[in-house]
């Protein structure tokens, strides 16, 4: 992206609409004024309600709805969000995923000052609700914390005090948590975090926090913020990433409502995953770097979502864990594309320090690609490009177990299922070793120059036994449980996928 003039609150918008089609998607706790971004980046209300469809009609072209409230008056109206340039509300925590017995601290900045309350909601299926409020904190006291410190586009609030620490009770679930911090003057903002152990399970699912911290542009007021791909000059432009930061820090908050831009990915496989009973673990994509979980007690590791930087540590023990029997299963695009490395916070904390050069400066180059060790030998297929208006998902191969009782036959297409960006098997790179592999989509679409390309979905099976999936296209999680995209066929194909690695058939 070139410079140009840009109003700061646009910047998450337009950030959103070119790495991410469907933005964060819905949360159960926003109503009415919130909106999110569709699969064609426009802006729309944050349900679009099923039942509303026309007969005949597919689900995806049905008209937005907004409900009315479910429980608590203040949806009527709704808390207002807050911003980064005015910081009415905004935090972060200094510790990534925890264990129950385990506290999380939360830094939080309130300006005006002023009393603060924080509610913590655990995302699941909760009887369609999406998520269930777990405890709310007392009623806090709100300081303004210092401005964030930056250095060569760096930007840390590592130094900020400590505002609530949140002790994790033994009975507590596992899961993705969310916690909802208020004003008492009704402003609103997020924090994400991940309570995880050690038990085995079937599913281990990954959540992919490197990524999300990349994309990371706090604080989106026109001076300070930068992520790896945007950040500003004096005049307020937004750059790109040619100007961006190389280093971005986990000791911040989430820019705009707080939450990651491609979070939404992993709520709704979390949503539909629980709705139908699988047995899932949690952890960060920094559990695995760090080497916090051990993939061998699962028998399939999900990465449901974008999951685009990885470091030496994670892509290693992903492969080790393929080569001893457990699947991996990737339902995103553009997995494991830059090579990053974590460091510690300039207070010792590991791994709050993320690193991508890209193309800047002398050394190695930074694409897995480029240093002979493409994508394709653990995922089956590779990123080939942004998919600029969504297009239908080919099917190929529908006598194949994957497509079984989904209705589909060989050639049909499922509307709007190849979104945002894509990936696609490359002839001269190497593949990985195999018993057996198979394409099961191949989907033609238009790039940006108008040139015909082609996505496509990708199934191999390790000569330990692991099923390596690789679903190619943004819009296969959205699929399973967003409202306005839910695809029946797609939730078949993943739970025929899904059973077969839990059963180890």
């Amino acid at each position: 992206m070139g410079s140009e003039k840009i109003r700061r609150w646009e910047s998450g918008a337009l950030a959103h609409a070119v790495t991410d089609p469907f933005g964060q998607g819905p949360v159960p706790w926003l109503r009415g004024t919130e909106t999110y971004f569709d699969d064609s980046g426009q802006i729309v209300p944050w349900y679009v309600d099923q039942n509303d469809t026309p007969p005949g009609t597919s689900p995806r072209r049905g008209r937005p709805r907004i409900p009315g409230p479910r429980s608590e008056p203040e949806h009527i109206n709704g808390p207002r969000a807050a911003d980064d340039v005015n910081l009415q509300i905004k935090g972060f925590t200094k510790t990534g995923a925890a264990v129950p017995g385990e506290s999380i601290d939360f830094h939080i900045t309130v300006d005006p000052p002023q009393e603060f309350s924080v509610d913590i909601y655990r995302i699941g299926h909760y009887g369609g609700d999406g998520a269930s409020k777990i405890t709310t904190s007392p009623r806090l006291s709100g300081i303004v914390q210092p401005p964030p410190l930056t250095a060569d586009r760096t930007v840390s609030c590592h130094h900020w005090w400590l505002s609530w620490r949140l002790q994790i009770p033994s009975y507590w679930k596992i899961g993705a948590y969310v916690a909802v911090l208020t004003t008492v003057d009704g402003y609103r903002s997020h924090v994400p975090f991940t309570i995880r152990d050690s038990h085995p399970a079937d599913l281990l699912l990954v959540l992919p926090d490197v990524t999300w911290q990349a994309y990371n542009l706090y604080p989106e007021d026109g001076r300070t913020g930068a992520s790896l791909y945007h950040a500003w000059d004096g005049d307020g432009r937004l750059l790109g990433e040619a100007d961006a930061a190389t280093t971005v820090s986990f000791d911040r908050p989430y820019a705009g409502a707080g939450l990651p831009l491609h979070v939404g990915h992993a709520y709704d496989f979390i949503r539909w995953a629980e709705r139908y009973g699988y047995d899932l673990a949690y952890a960060d994509a920094r559990d695995l770097h760090a080497g916090r979980i051990d993939p061998t007690r699962y028998r399939g590791l999900v990465f449901p979502g974008h999951d685009e930087y990885w470091s030496q540590a994670m892509r290693r023990t992903v492969e080790l864990a393929r080569d001893q029997g457990t699947s991996l299963v990737f339902l995103s695009a553009n997995t494991m594309y830059w090579q990053v490395e974590l460091a510690p916070s300039p207070s010792g904390v590991p791994d709050r320090l993320l690193t991508c050069r890209k193309r800047k400066g002398p050394g190695r180059p930074v694409l897995w690609r480029e240093i002979d060790r493409p994508e394709q030998e653990v995922v089956g297929i590779q990123y080939a490009g942004r998919v600029p208006d969504a297009q239908p998902l080919v099917v190929r191969n529908a006598d194949h177990w994957l497509w079984e009782a989904t209705g589909t036959q060989e050639g049909d297409e499922l509307e709007g299922m190849v979104a945002g960006e894509a990936d696609r098997y490359f002839p001269r790179a190497p593949l990985p070793e195999h018993q057996g592999r198979i394409l099961l989509a191949h989907s033609p679409y238009r790039d940006s120059e108008r040139v015909i390309r082609h996505q496509e979905t990708s199934l191999y099976r390790a000569p330990s036994g692991a099923w390596v999936f690789a679903s190619g296209t943004f819009a296969w999680s959205p699929a399973l449980d967003r409202p306005g995209h839910v695809d029946t066929r797609i939730q078949r194909a993943t739970a025929n996928l899904l059973d077969r690695i839990c059963k180890r058939e």
